[in-house]
């Protein structure tokens, strides 16, 4: 008797960071969309070191986040200005990321940040996934996504033109809006940062900047920043040691001559009657030195 078995057919695998599109074929948008995403994660480096000496960390800049399979690909990502994800490695399997698949990893960014041109109400579209009556799917608003679907605590759109930041907060599974703190900055709790805006020069660009700052209210620097600050540190040392340098050497010329203003003052005072011992101590001298410049 001979047993017949079915053939089992596995769907594929899902695709992973190598097999998928680092692009949707747009340009960015302006200018200053590659400095801004610079200049906050320079100036984030050294607390992102305290919080993960072993280096898990990956931050993304303009690359996508996959989180739904498509046709094609590139439909199923969304792709914030920057974002930040702890606790994967910044590495897979030796090769650099081209994009991150929330598939295969799943953890969620812990912040993302969108840099608005316009408006920025591409970026607060709240349209759900969903078919149509044809059944086809329609195309989800990036907000619903980060929201509903990756789940990501902290949600910031900067609307470059105007210099309006909106912060959000996934608070029970829904955005909160956040209130700007006492310093007009907005508190990044889960990151033991503040997010707020900084006016000045930064790559040949005075504007309107993104900045980090400490939970006291410190400017987090960047590379350029903390090497002037170093600077400025070492100069400051170097002429306090100067002062220290001159005032010993005034201290000291100020005793040399106290010290012979009291030697010439010997041979007067012996002059007058007093003896050597007398002398000495009216002099604050040894005996000694007394005797040594009595005929000075």
């Amino acid at each position: 008797m001979t047993t017949s078995v079915n053939r089992v057919v596995l769907p594929p695998a899902f695709p992973d960071h190598t097999q998928l599109p680092e692009s949707d074929g747009t340009f960015v948008k302006n200018f200053q969309e590659h400095p801004q995403s610079l200049i906050l994660t320079d100036s984030l480096g050294q607390i992102l070191q305290q919080r993960h000496p072993d280096g898990q960390y990956a931050i993304g800049q303009d690359c996508g986040i996959y989180w739904r399979e498509t046709e094609p690909p590139e439909k199923g990502a969304e792709a914030p200005d920057w974002f930040y994800v702890p606790n994967v490695p910044p590495n897979l399997d030796g090769q650099i990321r081209r994009s991150y698949v929330l598939w295969r990893e799943h953890i969620a960014p812990l912040i993302a940040l969108e840099f608005a041109s316009g408006n920025g109400d591409e970026k607060r579209d709240r349209t759900p996934l969903s078919r149509t009556d044809e059944g086809l799917l329609t195309k989800p608003g990036k907000f619903w996504v980060y929201e509903q679907v990756m789940r990501i605590p902290y949600y910031g759109i900067y609307e470059i033109n105007s210099g309006r930041l909106e912060v959000y907060r996934l608070i029970d599974g829904y955005y909160r809006l956040l209130e700007l703190n006492e310093r007009g900055h907005f508190a990044i709790v889960l990151l033991g940062v503040e997010l707020g805006l900084w006016q000045g020069s930064y790559q040949n660009q005075e504007m309107l900047w993104l900045r980090w700052w400490d939970e006291e209210g410190n400017l987090l620097l960047i590379g350029d920043e903390r090497a002037e600050l170093e600077r400025e540190i070492a100069r400051e040392q170097r002429e306090r040691a100067d002062s220290a340098e001159q005032a010993r050497q005034q201290a000291e010329q100020a005793r040399q001559a106290e010290f012979q203003a009291r030697r010439a003052a010997i041979p007067r005072l012996l002059g007058m009657g007093l003896s050597a011992e007398q002398v000495a101590e009216a002099l604050s001298l040894s005996v000694e030195e007394v005797t040594e410049n009595a005929g000075e």
